[in-house]
This record gives C-alpha cells, sequence and structure tokens, in this order.
C-alpha cells in the first residue's frame, strides 16, 4: 500500500459567489424603488438634469445612493484587504465572525458617515447651513452614477477570468482619478456647493475629502 502522500487530491472546490449577486440585486431593487416611489417615476435624465429647487425627497435619494455606493464598494475592495485585524475577528454576535466583506462594509460604513457628520458640522460653522443641503443633493447624483459603474466593476471583478492582482492596480488608477474628478466636480458645479472663499474650499478639500480617505486607507490596509 503506497505511503498517504502518493495521493493527490483533484476536488476543487469553485468558488461561491451567489452573495455578490445578491447584494447587486438588492442594489438595483433599491434604485428602481428610488426611482419610481421616491422620485415618483422620473426618467434617468429627469433625475440627472433635474435642478435643487425642482427637486423633493432630496435627503431620502442622498441615503439610498450612499448605501448602494457603500456596498458595492465593500464588495469590490473586500477581496483585497490583507486580514481582519485580530480585535475586530474576536468579536463574535451569535456566534459570528466578521468576515472581510464585513470588516470592509463596516469600515466603509464608518467613513462615508463620519465624512457626512464633519460635512454638515462645517457648512454649520462657517455660517452656511442651507448649502449642505445644496452639496448633499448635487454629490447625490455623483455618486448615483458611480455606484452604477462599480455594480458593473463588481460584476467584471467575480464574475469574468481576470487576473484579481493585476487588477488592483487598475482599480487604484480609477479610485484615484474619480478623487480628482469629483474634486473639481465640487469646485467647478454650476450650484456652487462648496464655501465662497478660498480657505474654506481649501479646508474642505484637506480635511473632509482627504483625511477621511487616508483613514480609511490605514483601517483596511495596514
Amino acid at each position: 500500500m503506497p505511503p498517504p502522500s502518493k495521493y493527490l487530491n483533484h476536488v476543487r472546490i469553485p468558488e461561491n459567489n451567489d452573495w455578490v449577486i445578491f447584494i447587486l440585486v438588492g442594489c438595483i431593487f433599491l434604485y428602481v424603488f428610488m426611482m419610481n416611489i421616491i422620485e415618483r417615476d422620473a426618467s434617468l435624465k429627469d433625475f440627472l438634469l433635474q435642478k435643487y429647487f425642482d427637486a423633493s425627497n432630496n435627503l431620502p435619494s442622498w441615503i439610498i445612493t450612499s448605501c448602494v455606493t457603500t456596498l458595492t464598494l465593500s464588495v469590490l475592495i473586500s477581496q483585497y484587504i490583507p486580514i481582519v485585524p485580530k480585535y475586530i475577528a474576536d468579536l463574535q454576535l451569535f456566534g459570528y465572525q466578521l468576515n472581510k466583506f464585513g470588516y470592509t462594509l463596516l469600515a466603509v460604513l464608518f467613513f462615508y458617515l463620519t465624512k457626512s457628520t464633519l460635512g454638515f458640522l462645517f457648512y454649520q460653522s462657517i455660517g452656511d447651513g442651507r448649502k449642505w443641503s445644496i452639496f448633499y443633493f448635487t454629490s447625490t447624483k455623483f455618486y448615483f452614477i458611480l455606484s452604477f459603474l462599480l455594480i458593473t466593476l463588481c460584476v467584471t471583478h467575480y464574475y469574468f477570468p481576470i487576473d484579481r492582482n493585476k487588477m488592483f492596480l487598475y482599480y487604484f488608477l480609477f479610485f484615484a482619478f474619480v478623487f480628482i474628478f469629483k474634486v473639481f466636480f465640487y469646485l467647478f458645479h454650476k450650484n456652487k456647493i462648496l464655501p465662497e472663499k478660498w480657505y474654506y474650499k481649501f479646508l474642505y478639500i484637506c480635511t473632509l475629502q482627504i483625511a477621511p480617505l487616508l483613514l480609511l486607507w490605514k483601517l483596511l490596509f495596514f
């Protein structure tokens, strides 16, 4: 009888990505609900081009768009984080631990909640609280388009034969471009969503765009 080392296990356990489909389908249903109920059967063109003073239910649309962006972003980048920190992995709820997706979702959610809270406080502190509602109305359009790009990337990443190690560099360049584009989008948008004074604009970009992003990077990759 040959020693056990001679036996090779050729059984391959395929990767199960059903959870990705469930999340993406849920995100699409959220958008269907938003467009049909909250936006009152608005077309995609009307939704993207509507003016602030003609729009209604801006806050629910912003919340739904933020949720979809958070979910799709977490799905995409969760496979690249090295490990779940031990202090997080040791936390158990009903006997379950957070996996990489759960930890990423928690970190991205913390990132957006922190950034949104600081953004609200920033506008209130400079005496321009009314502009905050115009800001999140305008940013909703930006993140709405971004979320569809993220959905496309998620489908490509999990269901097409790509080299995921090489794709990380392309993802990094993609998000760097999105960040730079978003800064210019905020600076030069016709709604003038950033404060009028240049030093407030500089303060916003440094403290509410760059700093939270560096914090998120540290939480996920260090």
